[in-house]
């Protein structure tokens, strides 16, 4: 590659237990969608080496005669037969459009990551699917390739200025079927402009209630999931994402700082259905970042198990490099490298939250 061409690859830096219920509904009768891979965007391939093992060298049907007696080897095997389990599984549309908020105060702990790449996972198998971006950040937003630079009209038009979704929202140009409502840095002093406006909790509620609305009038096909990146803070942006939602999706590391401040945020969760939205409930718990060599994420996967058997996925989103690659090409896992541990883990998450 020359030096150009390097350059062009490029892409430049953007500027916390106790117990829950679970509640979703779901249906088959309104129709099946299938679960496949999404191709690799040809104008974003590049040239690359990883460091994690990927299942590309695993064949398709693995003979009687193969040796799984490495460590490789046995992994192969693993990822082959889930892959097969996948293999042409039909997705159920839900009975109505499931809000999901994807929130934990604490950072690093993949809520953005969760987000796009489950949406990502379930556009791909032809649901439809929006992703509401509202940290300021806005990495979800760089993730699904849509711009958010200080002058496009944003989430914060919306929640601010009073804006509809339909103004903001753009289609993710990598996957079919999954738009975007993307965040810009003007959100970062939207909680403070949030404090003096009217129904200041109900504000991003109200537009979502608007866009499903306006879609249903111009004859578009009704969402099947809405998912909401929430900044890791309990700030009014939070609230409005709890507010909005129907259930609530919290991403765990698997390391014992992440579960620190679960109980807070399980009590706020409980001040928001006791005081503002009644509806909602916890309804996934997701595992990521798991390392099967060491017995901590072991551990605390076994403790996050045991005081939420319902609403923990037995799917495990493992530390992939593949999936920490991605962004930086302004891409899911899903596009950036399909066949990849990673991806595979977020199509059985993904699989999983559209079954329940």
């Amino acid at each position: 590659m020359t030096s150009s061409e390097a350059a062009s690859q490029r892409i430049p830096p953007f500027m916390s237990l106790g117990s829950a219920r679970s509640d979703i509904t779901g249906g088959t009768d309104a129709g099946l969608r299938t679960l496949n891979q999404p191709n690799s965007v040809d104008k974003k391939k590049v040239a690359r080496v990883s460091r994690e093992t990927s299942s590309q060298a695993a064949p398709s049907s693995l003979g009687d005669d193969f040796d799984d007696s490495s460590p490789i080897a046995s992994q192969l095997v693993s990822e082959t037969k889930r892959r097969e389990r996948l293999l042409g599984r039909a997705l159920p549309r839900p009975q109505r459009t499931r809000i999901l908020t994807v929130a934990n105060q604490k950072g690093g702990v993949g809520k953005t990551t969760t987000t796009v790449n489950i949406a990502a996972a379930l556009a791909s198998a032809g649901l439809h699917v929006l992703v509401i971006d509202i940290d300021p950040q806005g990495n979800a937003s760089t993730a699904l390739g849509v711009p958010h630079h200080a002058e496009i009209d944003s989430i914060y038009d919306v929640l601010i200025n009073d804006f509809t979704l339909a103004d903001v929202v753009a289609a993710c140009p990598d996957i079919d079927n999954l738009y975007c409502a993307p965040a810009t840095i003007h959100l970062a002093g939207a909680e403070i402009e949030l404090v003096s406006l009217v129904a200041r909790e109900q504000r991003l509620r109200r537009a979502i209630d608007e866009y499903v609305k306006f879609r249903d009038e111009n004859g578009e096909q009704r969402l099947d999931f809405v998912f909401i990146d929430c900044p890791p803070s309990l700030g009014l942006l939070t609230v409005n994402a709890f507010c909005a939602a129907n259930e609530v999706m919290i991403p765990i590391q698997c390391e014992y700082y992440a579960l620190e401040g679960l109980s807070q945020l399980l009590k706020n969760i409980e001040m928001i259905q006791k005081h503002l939205n009644s509806d909602l409930v916890v309804s996934t718990i997701l595992l990521t970042m798991y390392d099967g060599r060491t017995n901590l994420a072991a551990h605390v996967a076994a403790d996050v198990r045991e005081h939420f058997p319902n609403q923990v996925l037995k799917a495990l989103i493992p530390r992939s490099v593949r999936i920490s690659e991605a962004p930086s090409y302004q891409q899911t896992v899903m596009t950036y490298d399909p066949s990849s541990t990673g991806a595979l883990s977020y199509l059985e998450a993904a699989a999983e939250i559209a079954e329940r």
